[in-house]
C-alpha cells in the first residue's frame, strides 16, 4: 500500500501546487491513499467550505486540520456532516466533528487521526498522548496514520517514540519547514518530524517576507498576508506491507510548481 502525505497547503499558492503537481505524481505512482494538511489552505489561515471540496476534487482523500480549525466559522458544520475533514482528536469533548476516520483502502481499513500537540501552543488542547492511548482502544484498523500537528520537535520526537510499533506511521505538521529526519522507528512506524509547506516558496512559513520582517524589526501588530508564487509541495510518500501494516519505507517530496 502506497500513501503520499501532503505537507501544510498555505492559500491559493499552495492549491495551485497541488492542482498543478498532484495529478501526474499519482499516476506515477499510483497512490492508495492521498492525505493533507489543509488548516492553512483558506488565505493562509482555516479551511472553507468551498475550498476543502476543491481539494477533494482535486484527488484527496482525507483533510487534516490543527489550530485554526475554526478560524472560518462556516466550516463549524460542513466539519460535522464530512468525514473525510478531521480535526485534532485531543480537543476538548463536545468539540464539533471527528478526530479520526476510518476508511476502506485496497480492502483493507485505514485510520487517519488528526492530533495537536501542546508544547508552545495555546491551552486548548488535552493531552495528545492520552487522547492516542483511547483512540488506540477504539480503533481496529490495519493500518494507522498519525498527523501530529505541533511547534515543538521535542514532543513530535517523544509521540513518534511512544507510538512506535503501535502505529503506521507519525507525520509531523505545523512548523511548514521540512525536516530531514525521516526514518522507519522500531516496529515498523514510519515517522518524520514535519513534512513540509506546500505553498509560496520565497516567503516566511507561507507569508510574505516584507510582513514577517517588519513584524519581528518594530514588534508592533501587522497584516499577515500569503506570499505569492511560485510554490512548492512538499510531504512525505510512505509504503506499508500489505500484510503486516507496518511502513517499508518513508521519503521525502518536494517538487516546484511555476505557479
Amino acid at each position: 500500500m502506497k500513501i503520499l502525505f501532503i505537507g501544510d497547503i498555505v492559500g491559493r499558492p499552495g492549491r495551485k501546487a497541488v492542482r498543478h503537481l498532484l495529478p501526474k505524481l499519482n499516476s506515477q505512482n499510483r497512490y492508495d491513499l492521498i492525505v493533507a494538511n489543509a488548516e492553512n489552505a483558506a488565505g493562509g489561515v482555516g479551511i472553507t467550505p468551498k475550498v476543502a471540496v476543491e481539494l477533494f476534487q482535486l484527488g484527496i482523500h482525507v483533510l487534516t486540520l490543527g489550530n485554526h480549525a475554526w478560524d472560518k466559522k462556516d466550516i463549524i458544520d460542513f466539519m460535522v456532516d464530512e468525514p473525510r475533514l478531521i480535526r485534532p482528536l485531543n480537543q476538548p469533548p463536545g468539540a464539533p466533528g471527528r478526530g479520526y476516520t476510518v476508511l476502506s483502502v485496497a480492502g483493507r481499513r485505514v485510520a487517519v487521526i488528526s492530533l495537536a500537540g501542546r508544547v508552545f501552543a495555546p491551552s486548548m488542547y488535552d493531552c495528545p498522548f492520552r487522547a492516542m492511548e483511547r483512540a488506540l482502544r477504539e480503533l481496529d484498523c490495519h493500518l494507522v496514520l498519525v498527523d501530529f500537528h505541533a511547534e515543538a520537535t521535542s514532543e513530535k520526537v517523544a509521540m513518534g517514540w511512544y507510538l512506535a510499533g503501535r502505529v503506521s506511521a507519525v507525520v509531523g505538521t505545523h512548523t511548514h519547514v521540512q525536516t530531514a529526519d525521516e526514518r522507519v522507528l522500531p516496529g515498523g512506524t514510519g515517522y518524520i518530524t514535519d513534512a513540509g509547506m506546500t505553498g509560496p516558496r520565497d516567503s516566511v512559513i507561507g507569508i510574505k517576507t516584507e510582513r514577517v520582517l517588519e513584524k519581528f524589526i518594530t514588534q508592533m501588530p501587522v497584516r499577515f498576508e500569503v506570499a505569492p508564487g511560485p510554490a512548492v509541495l512538499q510531504g512525505v510518500e510512505l509504503c506499508f506491507d500489505d500484510g503486516s501494516g507496518k511502513c517499508i519505507s518513508i521519503t521525502r517530496l518536494n517538487r516546484e510548481a511555476d505557479v
